[in-house]
Protein backbone atom coordinates (compact mmCIF):
# COMPACT_ATOMS: atom_id res chain seq x y z
CA UNK A 1 0.00 0.00 0.00
CA UNK A 2 1.44 3.22 -0.88
CA UNK A 3 1.81 5.79 1.80
CA UNK A 4 -0.69 8.73 0.94
CA UNK A 5 0.92 11.93 0.25
CA UNK A 6 -2.22 14.43 1.91
CA UNK A 7 -1.03 12.96 5.67
CA UNK A 8 1.43 13.62 8.49
CA UNK A 9 3.00 10.59 9.89
CA UNK A 10 4.67 10.82 13.36
CA UNK A 11 7.83 8.50 14.40
CA UNK A 12 5.65 5.95 16.53
CA UNK A 13 3.39 5.27 13.51
CA UNK A 14 0.63 7.27 13.74
CA UNK A 15 -0.58 9.53 11.26
CA UNK A 16 -2.75 12.69 10.80
CA UNK A 17 -4.96 13.80 8.42
CA UNK A 18 -6.29 17.98 8.98
CA UNK A 19 -9.19 18.94 7.65
CA UNK A 20 -9.60 22.56 9.14
CA UNK A 21 -9.78 22.00 12.75
CA UNK A 22 -10.52 18.39 13.08
CA UNK A 23 -7.53 16.11 13.15
CA UNK A 24 -8.15 12.26 12.23
CA UNK A 25 -5.69 10.02 13.45
CA UNK A 26 -4.68 6.37 12.72
CA UNK A 27 -2.32 4.13 12.61
CA UNK A 28 0.20 3.59 9.01
CA UNK A 29 0.23 0.49 6.82
CA UNK A 30 3.67 0.12 7.97
CA UNK A 31 2.52 -0.18 12.04
CA UNK A 32 -0.75 -2.31 11.10
CA UNK A 33 1.71 -4.87 9.11
CA UNK A 34 4.14 -5.19 11.98
CA UNK A 35 1.07 -5.85 14.46
CA UNK A 36 -0.50 -8.33 12.23
CA UNK A 37 -4.08 -9.31 13.31
CA UNK A 38 -5.47 -6.42 15.46
CA UNK A 39 -8.72 -8.17 17.43
CA UNK A 40 -9.19 -5.03 19.93
CA UNK A 41 -8.92 -1.35 19.77
CA UNK A 42 -9.50 0.62 22.93
CA UNK A 43 -10.96 4.19 22.08
CA UNK A 44 -10.19 7.12 24.21
CA UNK A 45 -13.10 8.99 25.63
CA UNK A 46 -15.01 12.11 23.51
CA UNK A 47 -14.14 15.09 25.90
CA UNK A 48 -10.60 14.13 26.82
CA UNK A 49 -8.04 16.70 26.60
CA UNK A 50 -4.71 15.15 25.14
CA UNK A 51 -0.92 17.08 24.62
CA UNK A 52 1.01 15.70 21.87
CA UNK A 53 2.94 12.33 22.46
CA UNK A 54 0.26 11.64 24.79
CA UNK A 55 -1.01 7.56 24.84
CA UNK A 56 -4.35 7.82 23.58
CA UNK A 57 -5.73 4.99 22.29
CA UNK A 58 -4.71 1.49 22.46
CA UNK A 59 -4.81 -1.29 19.37
CA UNK A 60 -4.42 -4.93 20.34
CA UNK A 61 -3.47 -7.35 18.16
CA UNK A 62 -2.56 -11.29 18.14
CA UNK A 63 1.06 -10.19 18.49
CA UNK A 64 0.96 -7.48 21.30
CA UNK A 65 -0.85 -4.44 22.65
CA UNK A 66 0.46 -1.38 21.55
CA UNK A 67 -0.45 2.30 22.38
CA UNK A 68 -1.67 5.23 20.17
CA UNK A 69 -0.06 8.69 20.79
CA UNK A 70 -1.76 11.66 19.84
CA UNK A 71 0.36 13.24 17.38
CA UNK A 72 -0.78 17.13 18.44
CA UNK A 73 -2.48 18.35 21.11
CA UNK A 74 -6.18 18.82 21.07
CA UNK A 75 -9.78 17.26 22.31
CA UNK A 76 -10.76 14.00 21.39
CA UNK A 77 -14.17 14.94 19.41
CA UNK A 78 -15.02 11.56 18.13
CA UNK A 79 -14.01 8.00 17.92
CA UNK A 80 -14.00 5.52 15.25
CA UNK A 81 -17.56 3.25 16.48
CA UNK A 82 -16.38 1.23 13.53
CA UNK A 83 -13.56 0.06 14.65
CA UNK A 84 -14.19 -1.00 17.92
CA UNK A 85 -17.00 -3.46 16.12
CA UNK A 86 -14.59 -4.88 13.57
CA UNK A 87 -10.82 -4.45 14.79
CA UNK A 88 -9.63 -5.90 11.38
CA UNK A 89 -10.74 -2.44 9.63
CA UNK A 90 -7.29 -0.77 11.12
CA UNK A 91 -5.48 -3.89 9.12
CA UNK A 92 -7.88 -3.67 6.09
CA UNK A 93 -8.31 0.25 5.84
CA UNK A 94 -5.97 1.68 7.87
CA UNK A 95 -6.32 5.23 5.96
CA UNK A 96 -10.07 4.46 5.62
CA UNK A 97 -12.18 2.73 7.55
CA UNK A 98 -9.78 2.07 10.03
CA UNK A 99 -9.27 5.66 11.39
CA UNK A 100 -9.30 5.58 15.24
CA UNK A 101 -9.94 9.20 16.89
CA UNK A 102 -10.80 12.86 16.06
CA UNK A 103 -8.93 15.83 18.14
CA UNK A 104 -9.84 19.67 17.45
CA UNK A 105 -6.91 20.95 17.44
CA UNK A 106 -5.42 23.20 19.76
CA UNK A 107 -2.66 24.84 17.53
CA UNK A 108 -2.21 23.88 13.62
CA UNK A 109 1.30 24.39 13.42
CA UNK A 110 2.22 21.31 15.39
CA UNK A 111 0.80 19.30 12.48
CA UNK A 112 4.18 21.06 10.70
CA UNK A 113 6.28 19.52 13.11
CA UNK A 114 5.33 16.25 11.61
CA UNK A 115 6.84 13.79 8.96
CA UNK A 116 5.28 14.11 5.23
CA UNK A 117 5.04 10.86 3.06
CA UNK A 118 8.51 11.27 1.60
CA UNK A 119 10.21 11.33 5.21
CA UNK A 120 8.03 8.80 6.37
CA UNK A 121 8.92 6.09 3.96
CA UNK A 122 12.69 6.48 4.41
CA UNK A 123 11.73 6.51 8.67
CA UNK A 124 10.53 3.07 7.77
CA UNK A 125 13.18 2.01 5.02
Amino acid sequence: MNTPTDLRYCPSHEWVRLEGDTATVGISDHAQEELTDVVFVELPAVGRTVDAGDPTAVVESVKAASDIYAPIGGDVVEVNPDVEADPSLVNTDPYGKGWIFKLRVKNAADVSGLMDAAAYQAHIS
